[in-house]
């Protein structure tokens, strides 16, 4: 009987532990990190040299298909060769999506109307980032415009940038924060909708993050209903790790991915709450968007 009995409490046990990982096996699917939000782990030369193969490791176990740059310098990602970076990315099992990247004209540059010099820049950032197999290059801020004289430079900058990356076979896009959505001043003018009114979609995507655009206090599934189409990769944040505010309707979001134009999306951890670290912050919010049943396997 003892023996029975051990060998049936055995069994229970057995079959908890297979209950328990049939119950944590989340589903796979696409969704990109931008590295700023694991900056002090791999943000500088040095931290990418020592770290970036453990950090990769991880973000593929979490669930993790692609990444974004965030320190692109002098024809370098993270002080190695484009080619090096699309290796240690590829190595990991990811896919080099994009890259936040950007060169702000001059004040005389700007008041000139003059992109010859940014334009050089630009032709020669193009070609490594093409060199590290990106999709996209997205520029993360710009200069707020002081004037609509000044926006309309913006616009005519950002759509012949955009018109390098077409030719180079790269999706050119802009990133915004919340004063973006602030009026332009002596002005009934927001400047986030001239941008959009003013930038050829086939140069200028727009990656709209969704939590800057809840703080500015405007609604993104509105934007996508007002301008379809033009959003083709999304950055997904939260105050902390997402779903964690409750702030941000991720639900609706996923739901109007048709209305926005998304092909991809790159999710972005400024900071935690201080009681958890960063990379439990990166895989808790994996395991929030494997879980939901409003965000597709892929959206190709």
């Amino acid at each position: 009987m003892k023996r029975i009995i051990i060998a049936l409490v055995s069994l229970v046990l057995c079959l908890g532990a297979f209950a328990q990982n049939k119950k944590e096996k989340l589903p796979s699917k696409e969704m990109g990190l931008q590295l700023y939000s694991i900056r002090t782990l791999i943000g500088n030369p040095e931290l990418y040299a020592k770290n970036h193969v453990e950090v990769f490791k991880k973000l593929k176990s979490y669930g993790y298909t692609s990444v974004e740059a965030a320190n692109y310098k002098e024809g370098k990602f993270y002080g190695v060769s484009p080619k090096q970076y699309l290796k240690d990315v590829t190595d990991a099992g990811l896919v080099s999506l994009s890259s936040h990247t950007s060169h702000r004209l001059s004040a005389d540059e700007l008041k000139n109307h003059d992109f010859t010099n940014a334009l050089k820049w630009w032709k020669e950032a193009i070609k490594a980032h093409k060199e590290a197999g990106l999709t996209y290059i997205v520029t993360p801020s710009d200069h707020f415009p002081k004037s609509l004289e000044e926006a309309k430079t913006l616009c005519d900058y950002h759509n012949e940038v955009g018109k390098l990356c077409k030719e180079a076979g790269i999706i050119y896009g802009y990133h915004n924060h919340s004063f973006e959505f602030k009026k332009i001043d002596n002005s009934d003018v927001v400047w986030y909708d001239y941008f959009l009114q003013n930038t050829k979609p086939e140069f200028v995507f727009f990656q709209m993050d969704v939590y800057w655009c809840m703080m500015a206090q405007q609604s993104p599934c509105e934007y996508y209903k007002k301008y379809p189409g033009r959003f083709t990769c999304l950055h997904i944040k939260d105050k902390y790790e997402l779903g964690q505010s409750g702030m941000v309707g991720f639900d609706a979001i996923f739901r109007n991915y048709k209305t926005s134009g998304m092909k991809n999306f790159v999710v972005e951890l400024e900071r935690t709450d201080g009681t958890i670290d960063i990379m439990e912050g990166v895989k808790r919010s994996a395991n929030y968007l494997r879980k939901s049943k409003f965000v597709k396997p892929s959206y190709k």
